[in-house]
């Protein structure tokens, strides 16, 4: 595994079972950390068909990480009624450093959806929004996915070993 990409389900805060087929963990809006129907070790080669299929174009040696969530969203101003919350989204980035130990992925190798996208132009990725808001204040100084990669850089720093 060399890569791990978060996403928002575009769902409730709760996963059902399709987010289960398509993500190898699923985070609550609670901070329970729910697995997918798949292990990190199935999108090792997903040519056999049997893999999580969270990221079009990304799929390969790439764990899916969702956050439940953000079904209605249409701006920052508009969330809907299932956003992000600060517990759901720390639970979270401290399950990527922990991932990132066990797999030896380096920090830097989390991103979201919404950036993998951005870099793979001519995959089904691009365009994608997933994750373009956080339930934190606005006052940090950096893009999204640099707060998000200091953040889990913070959790793997607290683990021993």
């Amino acid at each position: 595994m060399n890569t791990i990409i978060l996403h928002w389900t575009g769902g409730q805060n709760i996963p059902n079972d399709t987010e289960r087929q398509h993500y190898h963990f699923l985070v609550d809006s609670a901070g329970k950390v729910h697995k997918g129907n798949l292990k990190p070790e199935d999108n090792e080669n997903c040519q056999d068909g049997k893999y999580a299929a969270h990221c079009g174009g990304g799929n390969t040696g790439s764990i899916g990480v969702a956050l439940c969530g953000m079904r209605g969203y249409e701006s920052p101003q508009k969330l809907g009624k299932y956003p992000l919350t600060k517990k759901q989204c720390e639970s979270a980035f401290k399950l990527c450093a922990e991932l990132c130990k066990k797999y030896n992925i380096p920090t830097t190798k989390v991103i979201t959806h919404k950036d993998f996208g951005l870099t793979h132009p001519k995959t089904s990725s691009y365009g994608k929004i997933d994750i373009c808001w956080l339930p934190y204040p606005k006052e940090f100084n950096t893009s999204i996915l640099e707060f998000i990669q200091a953040k889990i850089n913070w959790y793997y720093q607290q683990i021993e070993g």
